[in-house]
């Protein structure tokens, strides 16, 4: 039988396919969907709980303490203020247990929410595994996420930034003040100057402690010169400059695959550099510290 060259078979199949691969992506997507919305029942579920727990142990602790002060003290003119206190705020936390109870679902325990949402995560899983986007496909999706990465590495930087100042704005304060009262302290008997003297001292020990292991001036610098460079290097891909100059307009693919392997380098980079700070100090320093 002689072939019927009118046959548009090849495009009805190439149509089926792609009606089946929009198919696979809308059931991936609502699968991801899904598994969002039960994570997110499942926290605001495991805050009221904590919240529900918190106020039921918090009453508790006052009507114990209140019975307790009662019991010391045998007085009625003494204790009925502070027992008084103690039942009002006790009466509030058992309203917000009240509240919070009433706020949990009625349809199903915790227990069963997070294996809800364990099976839609393998439900979600399975079916990443089967419909996987291609490679350009996943290039040009990282090509999207690299503002994400940018702004992650910059809001950190910006965190760290802020304790570092914080922290050393308590040392310089906090020594300041601890030569004043020592210079005003003439007695040796426990006094409040003696007191405060001691509570500085202590906090600025403790912060400089805390600013020397963190090394939260290390990490925003490093931080800020990752974000800075990966946005360096999105503007280079963007334009067309640097590595990107010898790139035609038909090597969008090589260009896409220069900036992927770029930025991954320079994540990486920034991943070594947070594990070396993370080292103790008896290991050496990291390498690459700014400068004062």
């Amino acid at each position: 039988m002689a072939r019927d060259f009118t046959d548009d078979a090849p495009n009805r199949l190439s149509t089926a396919e792609r009606q089946l691969r929009d198919e696979e992506r809308t059931r991936l997507f609502e699968l991801g969907r899904e598994v969002r919305d039960r994570e997110s029942e499942l926290a605001r579920v495991r805050r009221l709980t904590r919240t529900r727990n918190m106020s039921i142990v918090t009453a508790l602790l006052l009507l114990l303490g209140a019975g307790a002060w009662s019991v010391v003290v045998w007085d009625l003119q003494r204790f009925l203020k502070p027992d008084i206190i103690c039942g009002v705020l006790a009466l509030v936390a058992l309203v917000f247990a009240v509240l919070a109870n009433g706020a949990l679902p009625t349809d199903g325990s915790l227990d069963e929410i997070e294996s809800g949402l364990e099976q839609s995560r393998d439900e979600l899983r399975f079916y990443s595994a089967l419909v996987r986007p291609g490679l350009i496909e996943q290039r040009s999706l990282y090509r999207e996420d690299v503002q994400g990465f940018i702004d992650v590495y910059a809001h950190e930087s910006r965190k760290y930034r802020r304790v570092h100042n914080i922290l050393q704005t308590l040392i310089m304060v906090g020594s300041a003040a601890t030569t004043t009262i020592a210079a005003l302290d003439t007695g040796k008997e426990l006094t409040w100057h003696s007191i405060t003297l001691l509570l500085i001292s202590f906090a600025i020990t403790v912060a400089a402690m805390i600013n020397g292991y963190y090394k939260y001036r290390e990490r925003s610098y490093f931080l800020q010169q990752t974000a800075d460079e990966i946005e360096a290097e999105t503007n280079a891909f963007a334009l067309g400059v640097g590595e990107y100059a010898d790139f035609g307009p038909d090597q969008d693919k090589q260009a896409l695959a220069r900036f992927t392997g770029r930025v991954e380098e320079l994540r990486n980079e920034q991943r070594r550099r947070q594990q070396q700070l993370d080292q103790p100090a008896d290991q050496g320093p990291p390498a690459g510290q700014p400068t004062a």
